[in-house]
């Protein structure tokens, strides 16, 4: 079941890569429209949607589709929890204490009235 999914979810994609390559573009008139005279066509309604674009309307839904498939067939219904689950933790080992604090900078040596208190000019 799994092997035919992914066949029809391959098969959709490339066919859609085909499809969407092979139409007209909307904008691939447009510097005709300007000097024509008809901008009407160039900002109008683009018209029935032809076969070409039905087909890659269809061909999208059928990837979407075998897209969410194979993610539900991936998936192991019997596995619950999220990601964390399988990380391996050290639970059984005592916390470590924490570091001693490092002691305080001694105080400059020296007569704080010995230096001068002008401002060097």
């Amino acid at each position: 079941m799994h092997t035919v999914v992914i066949m029809v979810h391959v098969l959709a994609a490339v066919a859609i890569v085909v499809l969407v390559l092979l139409q007209h573009g909307k904008g691939a008139d447009m510097g005709a429209a300007f000097g024509s005279g008809s901008a009407g066509s160039l900002f109008g309604s683009s018209g029935a949607a032809n076969f070409m674009s039905r087909s890659t309307a269809i061909l999208a839904a059928v990837f979407f589709v075998t897209s969410l498939g194979l993610t539900f067939l991936t998936s192991s219904p019997t596995k619950s929890g999220g990601v964390t689950q399988s990380i391996k933790t050290d639970a059984g080992k005592p916390a470590s204490a924490p570091a001693a604090p490092a002691p305080s900078a001694p105080a400059p040596s020296g007569d704080s009235s010995s230096k001068s208190q002008e401002i060097p000019k």
